[in-house]
């Protein structure tokens, strides 16, 4: 029995209920915006082992019998929480009750995908590119600063060719910074940005499931390709083979910290340097399997125990 934890409304669970029906495997969808309510969880560590259940659509699973458990975390609160409550108590329920699942999640033996434990270091990107460096990719130059002056200084130190995102793990759109935008960096006092010097090359996403990779080259002349139709320009996918030593790193990368699957973010520059920018512990594969035909979702499931 394989359980997929999210909202259907999320395009990934929803592949992956359709994967494993495909495949002929036994799961249960678990409705984290129904929860709790229609759904519920029931659970205790005795001896060191998980004993308990999920109930939910009229079944109920002990969790002895789930072989594996793909998640998608969600912020938005579902379920049955008590009328008399105020904004602020609603919104330390709506966390207890998210807090409750990843630590099920992480109690259990078999494979999930992915731990919370597992996934901290995308809270940090500066931390995972000091990560990345000691599997032998390159980093760009990199400033986070809550300085005006400083983010100017590095701009003209690396040519002006600099881009710039969010530190944490909350998902910006990577932009060019540019002469005009140079007067509104005044709001970075307010707001801790990264910014990195601009490499030039080709990017190419990774997707490491388990012992399995999935490299996928991408072609854009946007900043940021995941948003090309946003400034007008297209992008196209191509499935490709990575160098043994590049494809190694990356499951090292991914196995270390504890990730059954994770999207590593790589540019090979022209000179044949593999420059790593971070890696995502939920991964959005559904674009890159779409555009390539490469089975990632078929992976993940097998990786379950389908």
């Amino acid at each position: 029995m394989i359980l997929v934890a999210g909202i259907m409304a999320d395009a990934l669970i929803e592949l992956m209920c359709a994967r494993l029906e495909d495949m002929g495997s036994e799961y249960m969808f678990f409705d984290e915006l129904r929860y709790p309510g229609e759904f519920n969880a029931t659970w205790s560590i005795v001896d060191g082992a998980v004993e308990g259940y999920l109930e939910g659509s009229g079944r109920k699973v002990d969790l002895k019998d789930i072989t594996g458990i793909y998640a998608r975390y969600v912020n938005h609160r579902g379920g049955e929480v008590r009328e008399d409550c105020n904004a602020r108590e609603r919104e330390i329920i709506t966390a207890e009750f998210q807090a409750s699942l990843m630590l099920l999640f992480d109690a259990m033996p078999c494979p999930v995908v992915n731990r919370v434990r597992a996934s901290t270091s995308n809270d940090s990107k500066l931390y995972q590119e000091m990560l990345a460096v000691s599997y032998g990719f390159f980093t760009p130059r990199t400033l986070v600063t809550t300085s005006p002056e400083e983010a100017v200084s590095f701009y003209e130190a690396c040519g002006r060719k600099v881009i710039y995102k969010s530190v944490s793990s909350v998902r910006s759109i990577v932009r060019r910074l540019n002469d005009a935008d140079l007067q509104r960096l005044e709001s970075v006092r307010y707001c801790p940005t990264q910014f990195q010097e601009w490499v030039d090359g080709v990017d190419i996403r990774v997707h490491v499931v388990g012992d399995e990779t999935f490299a996928t080259e991408l072609v854009s002349a946007a900043s940021d390709y995941r948003y090309a139709n946003r400034s007008g320009d297209t992008v196209t996918a191509e499935p490709i083979e990575l160098p043994a030593q590049i494809e190694s790193a990356c499951k090292r990368l991914a196995k270390d910290s504890g990730l059954l699957v994770a999207g590593i973010d790589l540019r090979r520059t022209p000179a044949g340097e593999y420059y790593c920018f971070e890696m995502n512990p939920s991964p959005g594969f559904l674009f890159y399997e779409r555009a390539t035909g490469q089975p990632i979702s078929k992976a993940v499931a097998r990786l379950l125990g389908a």
